[in-house]
């Protein structure tokens, strides 16, 4: 009998489950996550100092909820195209933030898209000073690709999650639903963890606001500026223009970075003040009478020349887009002042390294110093091209000489310009010379990435710096034996916030020093103190109104 054999039936297979396809869903989700969480960063980092905290990103972004929203709600077309349009808006907010916290760190403001574009080459040029041109040039392309990197790494983080939102709608509605409750509660309550943000955030659209608000702000403010300068201006009218100084070589010498801050209430003030007072009775013991006030600068940390420009030209100059604005007009100016009444004027600028057209066209100086024509052989320190003490010892040399007809002069001292290091010391005027005696000292001290690391010491130094500056000019007073001289001293503006510290005031002091006393008879009226060292209590003017005050002291007489 024929055995019935069983066809065996197959056992149904399991699918692979082979490690691939755990890693790439792994790596899917790893992506997901990075990118809420750059979004989520992008949208509630802070753009203030003072906001770098880990418990002020601990927010509720409403824009997050938005974009979840939309991600649910718009088609496929419309999604992709609203989602990287909004992504590069987000990473260009993003990167204004960065640059917001750079620019309130160094000039207590926040960036403006419209007037501080004009900046960048000056402060590569400072970069390259400090540094070096090869590191500040990699520097530079470093910052740039950082940039370029940022806005795309958000525009695709928000595609992302627009992706992922469409794919899973329900809990992606039930999460922004969640959200915006919390949100809504905590609005209502004000909650805020860190002062100044607000637990229910919206701050990636008050930025936006914000930045089309200042755009708007500068173009006016260019058209009031504009109308300014085309104004009448009565001080190039005043009679018998400066005839006070007669005779007089006056010098204006402004002191890099020399702010309030230098003298009261820091840690280095009291060697500062030391300074001041120690120089008040050398002065007085040479003859010197000295007089001293506040100004308020129109920039802060930097862009000297801002500081420069509105000393000389009566107008707060508080911005890029003004200075070149001022300088391609024919507005009258102190040096024009001093040459219509017969002085010769001159600049001495020792940080150009390059032509200065301004200088002719605008100033109408008949001489210009820079780096590379006052026989300088020595040794660089950092952005110093030279030492304060030779860049006074080489004006004494070419323009005070016996005989010399009277010169008015703007002298930009340098020395104690950042990084602070290293410094200079004052040496006998004897040995000057062509400035190789000073070979040796930029040896001596700290480089600035040493010195930085530490802010107490980038603060000591800086003391340090103004002290120099100072010293040199009461030792540059008292050894010109030029009866005749009055010096106006003055800072530009306050030194970085890493020195100035948070929410500074714009202050700077201002003296003014002559041999002969009818020189500071003339200024009784303006309630400065006597010596080197302004008062606490005394008048403080902004610095655009200097000029109309010392030709209105100085002429009809």
């Amino acid at each position: 009998m024929a055995e019935l054999t069983a066809t065996p039936v197959a056992e149904p297979v399991a699918p692979a489950t082979g490690g691939r396809p755990r890693l790439a869903t792994t790596l899917a989700r790893i992506g997901t996550g990075l990118a809420f969480g750059v979004v989520f960063l992008a949208l509630v980092a802070p753009d203030r100092p003072e906001q770098l905290r880990a418990a002020g990103l601990l927010r509720i972004p409403v824009e997050g909820l938005l974009l979840l929203t939309l991600g649910v709600l718009l088609p496929a077309r419309g999604r992709r195209a609203a989602m990287a349009l909004l992504g590069v808006l987000l990473g260009l907010l993003s990167l204004i933030k960065v640059l917001d916290l750079g620019f309130v760190e160094e000039l207590d403001r926040p960036f403006n898209p419209v007037i501080d574009w004009g900046n960048i080459g000056p402060a590569i040029g400072v970069l390259r000073d400090s540094i070096g041109r090869g590191w500040a040039d990699l520097a530079v392309a470093g910052a740039l690709a950082l940039a370029a990197g940022l806005v795309t790494v958000v525009t695709l983080s928000v595609l992302r999650i627009g992706r992922v939102a469409a794919r899973h709608r329900r809990a992606s509605l039930r999460a922004a639903a969640a959200l915006g409750l919390a949100w809504v509660v905590c609005a209502g309550f004000g909650v805020q963890l860190v002062p100044g943000a607000p637990v229910a955030a919206s701050s990636a659209v008050r930025l936006a606001a914000d930045q089309l608000r200042n755009t708007r702000a500068a173009v006016a403010d260019q058209q009031r500026f504009e109308s300014a300068l085309v104004a009448g201006d009565p001080a190039s009218r005043l009679p018998r223009l400066l005839a006070g100084l007669r005779g007089k070589d006056v010098i204006v010498a402004f002191v890099e970075s020399y702010g309030e801050v230098a003298v009261q209430d820091s840690s280095f003030s009291p060697g500062v003040d030391a300074v001041l007072a120690s120089g008040t009775r050398t002065l007085a013991a040479a003859g010197y009478g000295s007089r001293s006030g506040w100004l308020d600068s129109p920039t802060f940390g930097g862009i000297s020349w801002l500081a420069h420009s509105t000393l000389q030209s009566g107008l707060w100059v508080n911005n890029q887009q003004r200075y070149d604005q001022l300088v391609a007009s024919s507005r009258f100016t102190l040096s024009d002042a001093f040459s219509r009444a017969g002085w010769r004027t001159v600049a001495d600028v020792p940080s150009n390294t390059k032509p200065w057209p301004e200088g002719r066209s605008f100033y109408h100086y008949d001489q210009l110093y820079d780096a590379h024509n006052v026989g300088y052989a020595g040794p660089k320190f950092s952005y110093a091209s030279m030492p304060d003490q030779y860049t006074l010892a080489a004006f004494q040399r070419m323009e005070l000489a016996n005989g010399h007809r009277p010169v008015m002069a703007e002298i930009d001292l340098v020395s104690s310009h950042t990084p602070w290091t290293p410094l200079p010391r004052l040496v006998d005027p004897a040995v000057i010379g062509d400035g190789s005696v000073f070979d040796p000292m930029p040896a001596q001290g700290p480089a600035p990435a040493a010195l930085w690391q530490d802010g107490s010491r980038v603060r000591a130094a800086y003391g340090q710096s103004i002290e120099y500056s100072l010293n040199a000019l009461v030792s540059f007073v008292t050894t010109a034996h030029d009866d005749n001289l009055v010096l106006v001293l003055l800072g530009d503006h306050q030194p970085a916030t890493i020195v100035s510290g948070s929410h500074a005031s714009h202050r700077v002091p201002i003296s003014i020093v002559a041999h002969d006393p009818a020189v500071l008879q003339q200024i009784a009226g303006w309630d400065w103190s006597t010596g080197l060292q302004p008062s606490r209590t005394g008048p403080v003017w902004p610095m655009s109104a200097f000029r109309d005050r010392f030709l209105k002291a100085y002429s009809s007489h």
